[in-house]
């Protein structure tokens, strides 16, 4: 019963995005996909994947305890204030935060999980900023 809930609540998710998607502005010049190609192929993907939750649904769901659930929250709330945080503090700042949170809950070492924020946060402005030329946030010191 619950994953046929789930899969419900994830199709009602996909048909969100793919109307949100639909409510973006097009400027008289865009790429050939359009700002609305990405948020339509993540409703698409979610709408499926909850189909086959709520049509095949698992006899018997294995819940997690209460300590998984809290830290599957505390993720949830991390990037919610990641997509709060980035206009302000910027791209960079935000994903080292998040990337080296995120690595720590997964089981890095504190000391790992901040490199791997950092190696995160970098190589992702690397990629998209300095090869793709794509903007991002900029943060408190313009980068």
């Amino acid at each position: 019963m619950t994953d046929r809930i789930f899969g419900g609540l994830m199709v009602a998710l996909a048909a969100f995005f793919i109307w949100a998607a639909f409510q973006i502005q097009l400027s008289f010049i865009t790429d050939p996909l359009g700002p609305r190609a990405f948020p339509i192929v993540i409703g698409v993907v979610l709408g499926l994947t909850g189909l086959i939750v709520a049509l095949r649904p698992d006899p018997e769901p294995d819940w997690p305890a209460l300590p998984r659930i809290l830290e599957i929250v505390a993720a949830a709330v991390v990037f919610f204030a990641y997509g709060q945080l980035l206009s302000v503090l910027g791209f960079l700042i935000c994903t080292f935060v998040a990337g080296g949170y995120l690595s720590w809950r997964l089981g890095a070492p504190p000391l790992k999980a901040v490199a791997a924020g950092a190696a995160i946060s970098i190589g992702i402005y690397v990629v998209f900023h300095l090869i793709l030329g794509l903007a991002l946030a900029r943060g408190p010191f313009g980068i």
